[in-house]
């Protein structure tokens, strides 16, 4: 019994951090690198150095204005 609620509750935190990951951004460099893999599978992807840079060269670029502020 007790090995089950610690399966459930582990699960359940897995599933929260999940979340956060998602949902904070830090997800995109594991989303870029799958994506990557499947598209370009003989080319080197970014570092997640470089990846963070040109994510915010074009943030920068190409601001967010449909904020309905």
């Amino acid at each position: 019994m007790l090995r089950r609620l610690v399966a459930t509750l582990s699960k359940a935190w897995r599933g929260v951090v999940w979340y956060m990951r998602e949902i904070s951004g830090e997800a995109r460099y594991d989303h870029y690198l799958e994506h990557f893999a499947a598209e370009h599978p003989d080319e080197r992807p970014l570092s997640e150095k470089e990846f963070l840079l040109a994510r915010e060269a074009y943030d920068r670029e190409h601001p967010n204005t449909s904020c309905c502020c």
